[in-house]
Order: structure tokens, then sequence, then C-alpha cells
């Protein structure tokens, strides 16, 4: 299964900002603080991490996923993400189904987010005005990056939970991850069931461990 989008390098410049942003999402920002000044903020400190875990990750790969854990994950909705990438699907599948297919989504995105964070090289975020989505607690944060001479637009959808802030999809170049996935998601359950989804998802996971 290939992932759907085309260039590691384009989604690691989603993801580095993801995950700048989600360093500080559970503190919600006080009255003189922006989405946008908190973006700016933490990327300033997520590069300078990454800068001095650059020995332990060049001798353990793995401690970058491992970093990718701890950082990132707590602040992404997995199971509104995985509801959104299986659609219907989602409920017709079983409790223990769907149990199974948000651990094996939840490897991927790990796997995937951490092998594109590797790829950066110091392009250019340039950090947009915040958008209020209209509906209480939902924002949406813009970006451009800039690379090889051209401008990739990047959003980034956020909900505030009981817990803080939460992200539930990208968009890169008015593509959603989520619903990216979806079409993939949705061709093999149909052609082949939500079970053997779950089986394609997990020899994946453990083709990127071994490699």
């Amino acid at each position: 299964m290939t992932h759907p989008m085309a260039s590691f390098r384009l989604v690691m410049a989603a993801i580095l900002l993801m995950t700048a942003l989600l360093a500080q999402a559970s503190v919600r920002a006080a009255d003189d603080v922006s989405p946008h000044e908190l973006v700016r903020s933490t990327i300033s400190r997520m590069l300078t991490a990454m800068h001095e875990e650059q020995a332990a990750i060049k001798q353990n790969p793995d401690h970058l996923f491992e970093l990718v854990s701890s950082i990132v994950l707590p602040y992404f909705d997995f199971e509104r993400m995985s509801m959104w990438a299986l659609g219907k699907n989602w409920r017709r599948a079983t409790p223990e189904q769907r149990v199974r297919f948000v651990e094996q989504f939840h490897t991927l995105l790990v796997h995937t987010y951490g092998s594109a964070l590797s790829e950066y090289s110091d392009e250019e975020i340039i950090y947009l005005p915040y958008v209020d989505d209209g509906k209480a607690g939902r924002v949406t944060v813009r970006t451009e990056i800039e690379q090889a001479g051209s401008t990739i637009p990047i959003s980034y959808s956020l909900y505030q939970s009981r817990d803080g802030w939460k992200v539930y999809d990208v968009a890169i170049s008015g593509v959603s991850l989520v619903t990216n996935y979806r079409s993939t998601f949705g061709t093999i359950i149909r052609e082949k069931g939500m079970d053997s989804l779950i089986q394609q998802l997990s020899d994946r996971n453990n083709d990127l461990t071994d490699g």
C-alpha cells in the first residue's frame, strides 16, 4: 500500500509544523497569544529539540519515532481521524475491528510522520493568520512552505476538546489527508473487506519497522 501523498518532503513540511503546533496544543491560548504566535514560537523550540537529539537519532533511528509518539501523538484525535478516514465503513465495523484499525492507523502515521520529519532541510515556513471555521471551538491554521521555487499551502484543522486543542485533519494544496486515505481504504474494504484492510495496514507497518 502506498502513502497517498506523492512526496515525503511535502508531508515532512506539514508534519514539522503540526509537531510544533501540537507541542503546546494542550495549553489553551491566553487572550494575548494567538494561534499564529503559538505556532511561530513553538517551531523554534521544535527545531532546537531536533538539533539536540540529532546524535541520538543517528545512533538509533527508532528514537525519532519515539519522539513523534511522545511529542505529537498525545494531541491527535486518532478515533476521529479514523472515523473520517473510514467514512460509512466505520459504522459498519465491529467494535473489535474499530480498535484494531485505530491501532494500525496510529502506527502507520507514526512511521510516516517520523520518516518525513527526518527529511527536514530548512525549508522556509510562512505563517498566515488563522481562520475561525465558523463553528464553536474550531479553527484552521494556514501556512505556506517555500520549496524549490514553489509555494505549498498547508492547512491544519483543529477543534477544542475538553483536553485542549486536537488535530483532526491536514490539507496539503487543498487535498485532505483524511479524505485521501478514505478513498484508498474504501476501495480495499469494498473489494476485500475490513479485516483485509487491517491486515494490509499491519503488514505495511511491519515492513516499515523491519526496514
